[in-house]
C-alpha cells in the first residue's frame, strides 16, 4: 500500500516538473519558482520528487505561478486519488471531527458485515457519548483542530442505530487493554463499561475479548475495520488507510481471524469486563 501511494505521489512530482519546464513564458528554476511563490527552494524539490505530500492550495498556486492556471483542476484530480487510500488526518481533520463522523457513517450505513479489532480503547461503535466526548477531545489537542466535540459525539452516537438494524452483524474484537485504558475519569469509563457489557446478547453483535492472559499469535496492532469484506480502514497516528485491494484485505481478514482465536465470548468476555469494572474501585 505504501509504495502504491509513493509511486502515486512520485507520479504527481512528475506532472508538477512538467508544467514547470512548460511555462508560457519559458521554462522556470525550481529556485526560480520557488522565489516566485515565496516558498523554500527545498519545497519544491520535495514535491517533484514525491518526497511530500501537496496540498490542494499547493497545486492551485504551483499552477497559477506556472502560468496554467486550467492545470488546477487536473492536479486536485490526482490528489484526491492520492488519497482516497491514505487521508492523513491533518487534512481530514481541518474542518473538526464532524465531517469524518459523517464520513465513515455513509460508509457504515450501507455496510452490512463488519470485523472490527481495536486494542487500545473501546472501538467507536460501543463507545458512550461521555466516553466519545474524551476521545474527541485528546485526538483535537493532538491534531491542534477546530474543537466541535459536541457535533462529533452527535454524529458518531448517529452510527450506532445500526446495531438495532436487523440484517446487520457486528464481528467487534477489542484487547482487555482497551478496558483499563484511562483516556477519561474512571466513572466514565465505569459507564463505558457497564454500555460494554449490555450490548452482550445483541442480536447483531458478537463482541469477544482477548484476554491478558491469552495466548497470541501475533501482536495486537493497528486498529481497523473490514466492511462487508471490500474495504479495511486502517487508523495510524498520521492517517486513516482506505485500502480496497484484494491482497491487502485479504491480510486484515487474516490479522483479524488470527486475533479472534484468541478472544472469549459471551459468560468469558462478561467475566473479563466486569473484573475490569471492579479494578476501577483502586482509582
Amino acid at each position: 500500500m505504501s509504495t502504491d501511494f509513493q509511486q502515486a505521489r512520485e507520479s504527481l512530482g512528475v506532472r508538477l516538473k512538467e508544467l514547470r519546464h512548460s511555462c508560457p513564458g519559458g521554462p522556470l528554476t525550481g529556485a526560480q519558482l520557488a522565489e516566485k511563490l515565496r516558498w523554500p527552494h527545498s519545497k519544491v524539490s520535495k514535491l517533484e520528487n514525491g518526497r511530500q505530500t501537496a496540498t490542494s492550495n499547493d497545486l492551485r498556486a504551483w499552477a497559477e505561478a506556472t502560468g496554467q492556471p486550467k492545470a488546477t483542476e487536473e492536479l486536485t484530480s490526482r490528489l484526491v486519488g492520492l488519497e482516497s487510500h491514505v487521508r492523513s488526518w491533518r487534512r481530514q481533520l481541518s474542518s473538526g471531527h464532524k465531517a469524518v463522523q459523517v464520513g465513515i457513517n455513509a460508509e457504515f450505513s450501507r455496510t452490512s458485515v463488519f470485523h472490527a479489532w481495536e486494542g487500545a480503547m473501546i472501538v467507536g461503535q460501543l463507545q458512550t457519548a461521555d466516553y466519545a466526548r474524551h476521545i474527541f477531545t485528546r485526538y483535537a489537542n493532538l491534531h491542534e483542530s477546530p474543537r466541535d466535540t459536541e457535533d462529533a459525539v452527535r454524529a458518531r452516537l448517529q452510527r450506532q442505530e445500526g446495531l438495532y438494524q436487523a440484517g446487520k452483524k457486528y464481528r467487534i474484537i477489542m484487547w482487555e487493554a482497551a478496558l483499563h485504558t484511562l483516556v477519561c475519569p474512571p466513572s466514565v469509563l465505569a459507564a463505558q463499561l457497564d454500555r460494554l457489557a449490555g450490548v452482550i446478547g445483541l442480536d447483531t453483535v458478537e463482541l469477544g475479548i482477548v484476554p491478558f492472559s491469552a495466548p497470541l499469535k501475533i501482536p495486537p496492532a493497528n486498529a481497523f475495520w473490514v466492511l462487508d469484506e471490500r474495504v479495511a480502514i486502517v487508523e495510524d497516528w498520521h492517517a486513516e488507510l482506505w485500502l480496497d485491494d484484494t491482497p491487502s484485505i485479504t491480510t486484515y481478514m487474516k490479522v483479524w481471524n488470527t486475533l479472534q482465536s484468541s478472544a472469549v465470548y459471551g459468560a468469558k468476555a462478561q467475566n473479563v469486563i466486569h473484573a475490569a469494572r471492579r479494578a476501577l474501585n483502586a482509582h
